[in-house]
């Protein structure tokens, strides 16, 4: 391999070294697969740790379908009523139910309130834009 590389020096030390553009590719999907493994290697981590979580196929079914408010798809996961949740987040049933059927957006302070609650990000809650 090292007869493929050609270095060019600068005062003496090696500044640069040129490779064939196949051998580039070849460390380039190595260096890939590298930061693929430390990421997976991070990920099983904090799984372990329990700093993340993994998330059933069917709820991430049912948000990536956008048919039904993430709030509730959060809150039927994590086993709340709408009564318990609302209890814990200090609202009512009603605005609750309301943000769920779309009626209202909540708060930012009720979100983060309702997100904390789900152990969620704030994002996490929010419906995205309707699709055309």
């Amino acid at each position: 391999m090292s007869a493929q590389v050609q270095i060019i020096e600068k005062d003496g030390k090696p500044e640069y070294a040129v490779v064939p553009i196949e051998l580039y590719r070849q460390l380039l999907t190595l260096a890939e697969d590298a930061e693929d493994i430390r990421a997976a290697n991070t990920a099983l981590r904090e799984l372990e740790s329990g700093a993340d979580e993994a998330v059933p196929a069917e709820v991430a079914q049912r948000l990536l379908a956008g048919t039904e408010h993430p709030l509730r798809i959060w809150r039927e996961h994590r086993g709340l009523t709408q009564e318990a949740l609302a209890a814990q987040a200090g609202v009512g049933k009603s605005y609750l139910s309301q943000i769920e059927a779309g009626k209202k957006t909540g708060s930012a302070k009720i979100l983060r309130t309702l997100a904390q609650i789900l152990r969620v990000d704030m994002n996490d809650l929010l419906m995205p834009p309707a699709q055309d």
